[in-house]
């Protein structure tokens, strides 16, 4: 039952299938929803795989005594049997509220064919016999769960099958005399294949698709000093036509994980239907990464003058400064010096409709290069700029793009009294755009990837942008191995 794992599982995302009530009931950073397409997908996908997986079902030999009047006792065996054909119809995948899902199948047919013989006495008669089950109907529900680790877990909590009709042909020689007890033959077959079909359907929720479900990520690394938690925080929240499942969805540091301070906001998820999936990613999963990157200074930045390019008209020594600080190149003369970048605080990421936008908080200290390889501070400049945010997403990951604005400086501390900074804006202004911004887009367009599980890709994407969280619609597409 691998398939049927693979396209029920991937089809929730393995996430969407998760999770008993637990103890607490934090707010989710992220909140994955499948609506009734999404199910209706799953529960066409599942049926697929099930109809494959029927046919390797082993059915056991048949046998038993007879005894007829006027022709007296004998012994019977039914044997090689192997199922010939399957056609299951008529699928549905719903959920249950508080547990999980039920998935039914009904008006379904299955044949099986195979091999007779007949020793009465010294006498042995053999041929062949087709056995056809119609109207069969299949009902599972699976137990949805999760470890303490927060990855999901997945059981049986009952399984059905019931065969409304049983016809068995019986030909070779002597058939008639088989015939004869052809209706205690059919109630026996009919009583075993019903079991044997839950039987199958047990063993691999339990090998196959718990193993799947496996492969659903945890924690996702980022990169070298970050990574994403994507455990479950909560039940699913089961309705008519829908299932909701809570994430964590916090980014953290890899090596020194620190509690946040903040919490992330409730979200109202609007009521759409028309994809099979949708993300909820609240702008407490983006603001944690931003304080995990401005903890490790990722964010802050040193202009000195060698990366100012040769024909820049500022250079970055006193001499160049001497026109708008005169005395800097009377006290320093002839030295070089360098701007230091401090983001103050980490900079939050604001969602409003149709926009996104960071106003970070920054300074910048200026610093003169002795020759004696010390620094001195000679001033201090505050930073003020607007920035635009960009955020998409792919078949997998979501990335993001920062546009600046236009960076204003504004004097704050100087051992030489009051300066126009006009020219250092210009300066800062050209590094912000060549190279700090650069740098931030460089590792946002690598993105962090969603909770998918293998074998999975979204497509026919689309991204609304809502106060306080991003709204991300998919349709699923399973690929078999």
């Amino acid at each position: 039952m691998g398939a049927l794992a693979g396209a029920l599982s991937s089809l929730l995302l393995g996430l969407l299938l998760t999770s008993t009530p637990r103890a607490h009931s934090a707010t989710p950073g992220l909140v994955a929803r499948i609506t009734d397409k999404g199910l209706e997908y799953a529960a066409k996908e599942g049926l697929l795989a099930l109809q494959s997986e029927l046919h390797k079902i082993t059915l056991p030999d048949f046998t038993g005594n007879f005894k007829i009047k006027h022709i007296g006792s004998g012994h019977y065996e039914f044997h090689r049997l192997n199922i010939h054909s399957c056609e299951l119809h008529n699928s549905a995948l719903r959920p249950l509220p508080g547990q999980g899902l039920s998935l039914t199948i009904s008006d379904s047919f299955i044949r099986v064919q195979g091999k007779w013989k007949v020793r009465k006495s010294f006498l042995k008669l053999q041929g062949s016999f087709d056995l056809r089950f119609k109207g069969i109907s299949i009902s599972v529900n699976l137990l949805l769960g999760s470890e303490a680790s927060g990855r999901p877990t997945v059981t049986t909590s009952s399984c059905n099958s019931q065969i409304c009709d049983v016809d068995v042909d019986i030909s070779g020689d002597l058939n008639w005399l088989l015939n004869l007890f052809h209706h205690q033959i059919e109630s026996r077959f009919q009583r075993v294949l019903e079991s044997k079909i839950c039987e199958m359907v047990q063993q691999s929720v339990i090998s196959d698709l718990q193993s799947y479900l496996q492969t659903m990520p945890v924690t996702t690394e980022i990169d070298s000093f970050a990574s994403i938690d994507y455990s479950l925080l909560e039940a699913p929240q089961a309705a008519a036509q829908m299932l909701d499942v809570m994430f964590k969805g916090e980014i953290f540091n890899l090596n020194q994980r620190s509690p946040v301070a903040f919490l992330p906001p409730v979200m109202s998820l609007p009521e759409e239907h028309s994809k099979m999936v949708y993300f909820a990613i609240s702008d407490y999963v983006f603001n944690t990464a931003s304080l995990v990157y401005h903890q490790a200074g990722y964010l802050n930045f040193s202009v000195t003058d060698d990366l100012i390019p040769p024909d820049f008209h500022i250079r970055l020594t006193t001499k160049s400064v001497r026109p708008f600080i005169p005395r800097i190149a009377r006290l320093y003369p002839n030295m070089n010096l360098e701007l230091q970048g401090t983001v103050v605080s980490a900079p939050f990421l604001a969602f409003s409709p149709g926009n996104m936008s960071l106003t970070p908080q920054m300074e910048i200290k200026a610093f003169v290069l002795l020759p004696n390889s010390l620094r001195e501070s000679v001033f201090r400049l505050g930073v003020a700029t607007n920035v635009s945010a960009m955020l998409s997403f792919n078949t997998s990951k979501i990335t993001g793009f920062l546009r600046p604005g236009k960076v204003q400086l504004e004097l704050k501390e100087s051992k030489f009294g009051v300066f126009n900074v006009e020219l250092l804006e210009a300066l800062i202004n050209y590094y912000a755009v060549n190279n700090l911004y650069p740098k931030v887009n460089e590792k946002l367009v690598k993105g962090f990837t969603l909770p998918l599980l293998k074998r999975t890709q979204l497509y026919d994407l689309v991204l609304q942008i809502h106060k306080d969280f991003l709204f991300l619609g998919a349709n699923v597409q399973y690929t078999r191995e």
